[in-house]
């Protein structure tokens, strides 16, 4: 059988518009993949193969029209399992959620399916959409985690599964993950896609985002729910002209491992070599307390939207995210309102400093290849400064590590500019020698 799983999105996507490739041969090629490799990665949490080949083949026979006017016409995709879809259990890691069917979907989710695409299946989460591990692993290498809390979406599209699924991130849970798995992870500005129908768990750094193969790829899937005023391209054509970048250490350098540092060194030989300016830059020292900003509003608030729950279903939480969300009872709201305080600093010094003309920051996305264990879900270090502040960031693969996992590159631009962020981050990408899980 023709290895369709290998197709990005784009191309799936032109395929099944002219006409080339129908919905129900390449559907049956990805369930033949799952058939093959879910017992071992687990990616899903909820999958009816016969509902997908059922709407495969009625999309079939569409009418050549039809198919034009949708761009992601007859896509699957993979939906994070703290979104709610309507119809379609919705458990949100938790065995409190057990058989939960939502009577209404997200309004994400109903974008998403505008545009032609249908729900494959639900991804797992961790509990809560929180650093809990769940039971996925890692394609690359099976006794490493595929990080948290989209482990689902991001293991999923690394595995040939879906071309493309939907995640979120309120620390880490979109950059990192992608990172472990070889993938790209985009995250929204956030505020540019409103949270209707997505489990809460810190409002104020809860954000969509979304797993590809490339940054062109995340880009169609993005632009499918972000809507016109976001200015997002479903292309996301290369910068013409080489960017200036700003290459930051941050504070959290000291928990790089030896070979991302390496990674990241050669990434910036790369990337000057193809002709971007770089300044290798630290972040002013008021960037220092943004992780414990972050931590701080991010448990107040899960604390609190959870207490209710918490209270009357103590039994359900399990003894890590009780401890997390005890720690965000103890946060006074005199604390929470000096945090958010700092968080706005912190924004406006992030705006002040991408307004000395840099195209983008370049950074780690984690701390080095995915930990070899599935006991944990990685270090989020890299990810709490830019999720503070708001801004779009991405990542993508630029190289293996000596374990023989995948090292990635984040790239972070100022808010509202995500076209322009996706844009540079096709640029950085056309010279990766990266090459993806191909079998």
């Amino acid at each position: 059988m023709n290895q369709y799983f290998k197709l990005g999105l784009h191309e799936v996507a032109q395929r099944l518009r002219k006409g080339k490739l129908k919905p129900s041969v390449y559907i049956s090629n990805l369930l033949e993949r799952i058939n093959n490799l879910e017992g071992s990665v687990q990616a899903w949490q909820w999958l009816d193969r016969d509902r997908a080949l059922a709407i495969a083949k009625k999309a079939d026979s569409s009418a050549a029209a039809l198919r034009a006017a949708h761009p992601l016409y007859g896509i699957p995709i993979g939906v994070k399992d703290n979104i709610f879809t309507a119809g379609i259990p919705t458990e949100m890691g938790s065995c409190l959620y057990q058989n939960y069917i939502p009577a209404k979907s997200a309004d994400i989710v109903t974008r998403i399916e505008k545009s032609g695409a249908f729900v494959f299946g639900k991804t797992v989460t961790t509990e809560a959409a929180f650093m809990v591990p769940s039971k996925t692993r890692n394609p690359w290498n099976l006794r490493h985690t595929p990080g948290g809390s989209s482990s689902g979406s991001a293991a999923a599209v690394a595995a040939g599964f879906v071309p493309g699924a939907i995640g979120t991130q309120t620390n880490g849970s979109i950059i990192r993950p992608a990172a472990y798995c070889g993938i790209v992870g985009y995250k929204m500005t956030r505020g540019l896609i409103g949270l209707d129908g997505i489990m809460p768990f810190s409002p104020m750094f809860d954000q969509p985002g979304v797993f590809a193969r490339s940054v062109a790829d995340s880009a169609l899937l993005a632009s499918s729910f972000a809507g016109p005023r976001s200015g997002i391209s479903p292309n996301a054509a290369p910068l013409k002209n080489a960017p200036r970048l700003a290459a930051v250490r941050s504070p959290s350098w000291y928990l790089a491992a030896p070979e991302a540092r390496a990674q990241f060194e050669s990434d910036i030989v790369r990337l000057r070599g193809a002709g971007a300016s770089i300044d290798i830059i630290e972040l002013p020292g008021d960037f220092d307390r943004a992780h414990k900003v972050h931590r701080t509003i991010m448990l107040y608030e899960a604390a609190r939207v959870s207490r209710a729950v918490r209270q009357e279903f103590r039994g359900y939480f399990s003894d890590f995210l009780i401890h997390a969300l005890e720690e965000g009872d103890r946060v006074t709201e005199t604390q929470f309102r000096d945090a958010v305080k700092k968080k706005n600093a912190l924004q406006n010094s992030f705006a002040s400093f991408m307004d000395r003309g840099y195209s983008a920051i370049i950074t780690l996305p984690a701390t080095g290849e995915a930990p070899n264990s599935l006991h944990v879900t990685g270090d989020p270090s890299f990810c709490s400064i830019w999720t503070l502040v708001g801004a779009p960031a991405i990542t993508i693969p630029t190289g293996i590590g000596p374990r023989g996992l995948p090292l990635g590159l984040q790239v972070i631009s100022a808010v509202d500019e995500d076209n322009y962020l996706l844009a540079t981050a096709a640029w950085c990408e056309r010279s990766s020698p990266f090459k993806g899980l191909s079998s």
